[in-house]
């Protein structure tokens, strides 16, 4: 955990699971590690904790199972490429463009980069 940024901690969480669904370091259909081992193993609060995992419920990537855990949803890794796919379209293109306009760079200065380093 990174205390120093912007990002608030719960959202670095999920980013966290995020990179564990998409490395395969958890497996779909397997159990996901336990609110209390997450939160002791980044050194938070376990609400912290379990904040992240109640968005990545609402987003079908983890499902819980009364008295066994937390579970990784089969079509998991699909849906964090869904959800990335989406914040960089929603978030990360709209500050990119915003910072283009205000450096006075056009797409065609984009395009040229991106052929000098392709070669």
């Amino acid at each position: 955990m990174d205390f120093k940024t912007d990002t608030p901690i719960y959202k670095q969480i999920i980013d966290y699971c995020f990179s564990r669904i998409l490395s395969g370091a958890w497996a779909p259909g397997g159990k996901v590690q336990s609110v209390r081992e997450l939160a002791v193993q980044m050194a938070v609060n376990t609400h912290t904790v379990l904040k992240a995992y109640d968005y990545l419920q609402q987003h079908d990537l983890i499902v819980s199972r009364r008295g066994m855990g937390y579970f990784l949803a089969a079509d998991a890794k699909e849906r964090v490429n869904e959800l990335r796919r989406e914040d960089f379209f929603t978030t990360r293109l709209r500050d990119l463009f915003a910072e283009m306009e205000m450096l006075g760079i056009d797409i065609t200065d984009v395009d040229r980069q991106w052929q000098l380093r392709k070669k």
